[in-house]
């Protein structure tokens, strides 16, 4: 385990170097093969680092992606070159790593102490925050091989709370009636939504955030439903976010997704495609709700 330890720093330290120099991957061997006779002798016939260096590489952009949307007041180039170096290496172990070699607490644990050890005061803290955030969006894995002495939750109920507002966007158009969603850097499809500003109310709120994120006036038919849950931001804690869902309706035509860390993707999707596609548990019975008022007899 040491030696894995050192591999990870070793590692680190290489990935932090081809950020600092553009991430140009055709820098990366030579960086790699430095790093690893300076740091790590007797580590020759080690492929884990070079699996952990190569991974990110790979993967930098959808890494990138994930960490603006579990982080979205630090954008890439205002987070350290180490911290983000960290995020990097600790995020692809926890989303694309082997689970049987490293389960996700060990990932996140392992970043964690590269941050204090390579990082500055409040760098633990941080990696510890964003990684933590994505944690719980994948589902939480592997939580119940964690010890059984589990520190005390906080209850939900004291925990700040945020109002957000958003809707099940549809359209009718000569090929029957479609559904807008968006679709996030974990690989979802999903609703329009966004917290609400000033003193808006939850229809205004909607009204206003699909305008801005996927650039469509909607009218406001039915109300859908309300969901709640708990988000962790590396800088503020954990909230609790309150959705209220509308249906609405929008003149079809193109979608112009706005500029955003965590949406990749926006598009409609005839109603006969939507069971097809990967939606979040707690968001299916909102666009379920929505299909029985739009296709009753269905």
């Amino acid at each position: 385990m040491a030696n894995r330890h050192l591999s990870r720093s070793i590692a680190l330290q290489t990935l932090f170097e081809w950020d600092f120099r553009g991430c140009k991957n055709e820098l990366l061997p030579e960086i790699l093969e430095r790093n690893m006779a300076e740091f790590g002798p007797g580590l020759e016939n080690d492929s884990f680092t070079p699996e952990l260096v190569n991974l990110v590489s790979k993967k930098r952009k959808t890494l990138d992606g994930i960490i603006e949307k579990a982080a979205p007041e630090w954008p890439l180039d205002k987070i350290s070159a180490v911290d983000r170096a960290v995020l990097r290496l600790g995020l692809a172990e926890l989303l694309f790593g082997d689970r049987s070699q490293v389960p996700p607490k060990v990932a996140i644990n392992e970043a964690i102490e590269l941050a204090k050890t390579f990082g500055g005061d409040s760098s633990s803290k941080f990696v510890n925050g964003v990684l933590g955030a994505i944690y719980k969006e994948i589902g939480e894995p592997g939580k119940e091989e964690t010890s059984k002495h589990k520190p005390k939750e906080t209850d939900p109920n004291n925990l700040p709370l945020e109002r957000l507002g958003g809707a099940v966007v549809y359209a009718r158009t000569a090929e029957g009636l479609k559904l807008a969603l968006v679709h996030d850097v974990f690989g979802y499809w999903t609703l329009s939504k966004g917290k609400l500003e000033g003193e808006e109310n939850e229809i205004e709120g909607a009204l206003r955030e699909i305008k801005e994120e996927i650039g469509l006036d909607i009218i406001i038919k039915n109300k859908l439903g309300e969901n709640e849950y708990v988000a962790s931001h590396p800088e503020k804690g954990r909230t609790r976010k309150h959705v209220v869902y509308y249906l609405a309706e929008a003149v079809y035509g193109p979608l112009q997704l706005a500029q955003s860390g965590g949406l990749d993707d926006a598009r409609w999707f005839p109603l006969a495609q939507v069971a097809d596609l990967k939606i979040y548990d707690d968001i299916l019975p909102i666009i379920t709700n929505a299909l029985k008022i739009l296709n009753p007899q269905s």
